[in-house]
């Protein structure tokens, strides 16, 4: 006589992802615009616009060098890839922006117009771009190229700013002495000095706080030009806050961390975009690069602005801005900013590679700063360089109160 068995299922250790199983996401209700150079969403009180344009050609290579021009330093030479006209620039205000009533009476009236309707509809979304621009708003926070640069430094490097030399500098230097120590070492100077590097820890500028632009910009550092350009573009009504700094090791202050579970999930994307600024090769010595990337999801806004330098035999260095604000906060809107910079040797980050003899992850932006923030010494004493930008800083701001 058989005896009947039973089949117990196995237990994967990997569950099974079950669509219908995920918990229903809310989206908020948006609007998306676009024109040729330009993409837009409007959410809640926001108003996120992405400008994104060919490298500068040499007429705005010049209108842009002349708003880097200080005095007799004889001004900043461009990358060899600027974007001039590239920007990310995040709108606030309280009544929030074009209403969704008005948006759908706008297209219904369109759809009505029949054959005529295709006509505009070439110009539809330029035109929602222009009266979009109109509505004015209360807090404006933008990266761009030229406050970007505006944070390079310009004449002699000094202590803090975080000068590099190329691996064969000393090598050059010595081939061009005799064996005797009385000879003196050559003296190299500059006839434009500037930090070659492009180095900047720019981390975003309100038009009403131009100060904030960078750690290493102050406002002598700001041409006129520059100047006039900063003040014509100040919104009319600007919040009165400003950033509060707070230390994430601090229990009271746990609330203002960006949540890193909340931007993992794999919640739809309402709104992405990929801006760049400058990129250059120095020289065939590296690599010099900032992109401003965003992403809007149903629950929050999040901006990591990156830069990225290698310099081929010496070292790496990154310096990320995040910006995050909840679009699910009953308590008004607050902003969170957190700046890091790191820096380390060249070989220490090469000894990380996965396969020695494949160097291409040293030229990926995302590998440099996942070794760079593992390394114990990254934000203290970096590369040796003194550079100011190392180590972290949190700020938090209440647009609304």
């Amino acid at each position: 006589m058989s005896v009947p068995t039973t089949t117990v299922p196995r237990l994967s250790a990997t569950p099974t992802f079950d669509p219908l199983l995920k918990p229903a996401i809310h989206l908020p209700k948006h609007t998306l615009l676009e024109s040729p150079n330009s993409r837009a969403i409007l959410v809640g009180n926001w108003r996120i616009t992405a400008s994104t344009n060919p490298i500068s050609n040499a007429p705005q290579c010049d209108q842009l060098q002349s708003y880097l021009s200080t005095g007799s330093d004889g001004g900043l030479p461009l990358p060899e890839m600027t974007f001039g006209s590239n920007s990310l620039k995040m709108e606030w205000r309280t009544s929030g922006f074009i209403g969704q009533d008005k948006r759908q009476k706008r297209n219904r009236s369109r759809d009505q117009a029949g054959a005529g309707a295709d006509k505009e509809g070439d110009t539809s979304a330029e035109s929602d771009l222009e009266e979009e621009a109109e509505e004015e708003a209360e807090w404006i926070y933008e990266f761009d190229t030229l406050h970007a640069l505006l944070g390079v430094k310009k004449g002699q490097l000094e202590p803090g700013d975080g000068g590099v030399k190329v691996g064969y500098a000393e090598e050059w230097l010595k081939s061009r002495t005799g064996p005797s120590p009385l000879l003196p070492m050559p003296k190299t100077v500059p006839t434009k000095p500037y930090d070659w590097t492009y180095t900047t820890t720019y981390c975003g500028h309100s038009p009403s706080y131009p100060s904030v632009t960078s750690v290493e910009t102050t406002p002598s550092d700001t041409s006129s030009a520059a100047s006039s350009l900063i003040t014509s573009h100040s919104p009319r009504n600007t919040s009165s806050s400003q950033w509060v700094p707070f230390d994430l090791n601090h229990p009271s202050h746990a609330k203002h961390q960006i949540p890193l579970a909340e931007l993992t999930r794999p919640d739809p994307i309402l709104f992405y975009a990929e801006v760049p600024l400058f990129e250059d090769e120095l020289h065939d010595n590296g690599s010099s690069a900032l992109i401003v990337r965003i992403r809007v999801m149903p629950t929050c806004i999040f901006i990591l602005s990156r830069f990225t330098l290698r310099v081929d035999g010496v070292l790496f260095r990154t310096f990320d801005t995040r910006i995050y604000t909840s679009l699910e906060n009953d308590e008004g809107t607050i902003v969170i900013r957190e700046t890091t910079g790191w820096e380390a040797p060249y070989d220490v980050v090469k000894n990380r590679l996965p396969k020695r003899d494949d160097l291409t992850p040293l030229t990926d932006p995302l590998f440099i700063a996942k070794i760079l923030s593992e390394l114990p010494q990254s934000q203290t004493t970096g590369a040796g360089t003194g550079w100011r930008g190392l180590g972290k800083k949190c700020e938090w701001m209440r647009v609304r109160k």
